[in-house]
């Protein structure tokens, strides 16, 4: 019998993030959840530069478990690895920006 208990425990990713292809101009929307709130330094990154909260970069949280990022209007050089991170548990998936094919 195993018995859970302890807030010490070490929480881990629930639901990582998953590959995303879209096309330019879309939004492209990652979401990782873990196993409980509370776990410090969430960063979130694109190919190895961090993002931060912004019009087109929006970051945000829920019940402090469910952590979502969503890029607005991306372009073709936004291609590349997602990579959520919480402390030190980390997600990554690819982000695939594909262009509008002409008539």
């Amino acid at each position: 019998l195993l018995l859970l208990c302890c807030a010490e425990e070490a929480a881990v990713i629930v639901s990582g993030l998953k590959n995303t292809d879209v096309f330019v101009g879309e939004s492209a929307t990652f979401t990782c959840e873990l196993s409980h709130p509370g776990v410090k330094n969430v960063q979130w990154w694109l190919d190895g530069s961090p993002l931060h909260n912004n019009l087109v970069t929006e970051i945000s949280e829920q019940d402090g478990m469910i952590h979502t990022l969503t890029l607005n209007d991306v372009a073709c050089h936004d291609s590349g690895t997602v990579t959520f991170r919480a402390g030190s548990l980390i997600s990554s998936a690819k982000l695939l920006v594909k262009g509008i094919l002409p008539l």
